[in-house]
Parts: C-alpha cells; structure tokens; sequence
C-alpha cells in the first residue's frame, strides 16, 4: 500500500506543475500584456481611438480687409521672418490702404517662392542692402537710420504680416514680384508684366513664373 501512494505521489508531481513555476508564468504573462498596453499610443485605449477620428478642418478666417478687422486681431508674434515683413510693411505701405499693404506682402512672399530672389523673408527685403540706392526696398540703403515712430500703424502691419504669413488673404496680385508707386515709372515696369493696380502702388510680374502664378 506505502509503494502505490508513493508511486501516485510521484506521478501527479510530474504532470501537476508547482506552485512557484505557475506563479512565475502569471507574473510573466502579466507582464507581457503589460507592455503589450504601453506600447499602445496614449496608453490607454480611449487615447488610442482618438487616433483613427477624423481631425476637424481649419475654419478659413473671414478676412475684411479694413482698420477694423485689423483692431479686432490679436496683437502679432512670431520670429525673424514676420519681424522682417512687419518693418518693411511699415517703411514701405504703412500710409496704403490695408489690401495694399496685403498685396505689398504678397509680392515679398512672391519672391521668397522664386529662384531669383532669396528663399527666406528677411533675406529678399535685405537683398542688395549695404550699397546706397542699389538695394531692393529703398529704406534698406537711403543711409537713414530705421526708426518706427508710429507704434499703432506698426502693431497693424504686424497684423497683416502675420496673416500673409499664414496664407489667410486671397491672392491679390496674379503672382507679382515687383511693384512701384503712381508718383514713378521706373524702365523695368515697360517690360514687366501689369497684373493689379492697388492703392498707390502698381505691380508686376516678370516673365519667368513663381510657385503662386
């Protein structure tokens, strides 16, 4: 009798894992699932829904192209670039109505996106700067130091600045890169293209393309 309960003994402890091995196999089947989770975006299972949602389309800003609509913006920020825009804004179209100053912002953004022109804002309004009278916007070579005096009309050109910057106006100027005022005619303007009459100024487009005409 002693020599079956020992024989039964032995055999159910080869079939029947131990405690611990069982114990050991949950904690690593736990684990697994575990960093099966956390490697789920989010970490949670809601969050990782989000993912497949659609995302909601960008409301297009109604613009009116006015002093008004300008005062209810928010005041401008960003970097270099909108710098840049804002001051030439300012020096060059700060007395033009404000679809002028859009269109004068247009063709500076017109030159950014051609191969002729510098490829940064601040790059085509300082092209030619350092020699008198032979750069791209006078007030950069006129050897007058740049002061802005009116703060009101530069924090609204900031604005308009701004808001070319991020694509919110209609283009305004059939892909000009170039423009004058009424007062003058320079020679370049009897073999460039007329595309638009704004304000006081007039614009061109040259015979070569850009990426927005």
């Amino acid at each position: 009798m002693l020599r079956y309960i020992l024989a039964v003994a032995i055999a159910a402890a080869t079939v029947m894992p131990s405690a611990s091995v069982a114990e050991r196999e949950a904690t690593e089947t736990a684990k697994r699932e575990l960093v099966s989770r956390n490697e789920v975006p989010g970490q949670s299972f809601r969050d990782y829904l989000k993912l497949f949602q659609p995302r909601k389309e960008v409301q297009p800003v109604e613009i009116s192209y006015t002093k008004a609509w300008l005062d209810q913006q928010p005041k401008a920020s960003g970097g270099e670039d909108l710098k840049c825009l804002a001051e030439a804004l300012y020096f060059e179209a700060r007395g033009e109505s404000v679809r002028g100053q859009f269109a004068v912002a247009e063709v500076i953004l017109n030159r950014v996106e051609s191969s002729r022109f510098p490829n940064t804002v601040c790059g085509v309004i300082r092209q030619g700067t350092g020699k008198k009278y032979q750069c791209q916007f006078t007030y950069t070579c006129d050897g007058r130091k740049e002061v802005i005096h009116e703060k009101k009309a530069y924090e609204r050109v900031a604005k308009v600045a701004k808001a070319a910057i991020e694509g919110v106006s209609d283009p305004l100027t059939s892909g000009a890169t170039h423009y004058h005022t009424k007062a003058v005619r320079p020679s370049w303007s009897r073999v460039y293209k007329e595309t638009a009459r704004i304000g006081v100024h007039i614009f061109y487009r040259h015979n070569y393309r850009t990426a927005s005409n």
